[in-house]
């Protein structure tokens, strides 16, 4: 799989550019976490959920992904239930 799989027709603009978004992070492992993830939730998250993912792209590739690995934890700020789903969904998707 090399992206998205999810039309944006129907989304509104900010869900639009967030999926983009998380599809062109920088690194091809985060691309495939958040863009996975995006496809999947984008249309159905709420709007404080859309504030807290724009809020945790924001964070550098390589402190994102050491904190959905486990490797390092992340800053108590981005530690949001949003998060918690998509680290599970990380583990849930052996191809991410």
């Amino acid at each position: 799989m090399t992206g998205s799989t999810r039309s944006s027709h129907g989304l509104d603009d900010r869900r639009k550019r967030l999926l983009f978004r998380c599809w062109h992070r920088g690194t091809r492992e985060m691309d495939l976490i958040l863009g996975r993830f995006a496809d999947s939730t984008i249309a159905d998250l709420s709007d404080q959920e859309l504030d807290e993912l724009e809020h945790l792209i924001e964070v550098p590739d390589p402190d994102l992904y050491a904190a959905l690995t486990g490797d390092r934890v992340l800053a108590a700020e981005h530690q949001t239930a949003l998060f918690a789903r998509i680290k599970a969904f990380r583990v849930a998707d052996p191809s991410a």
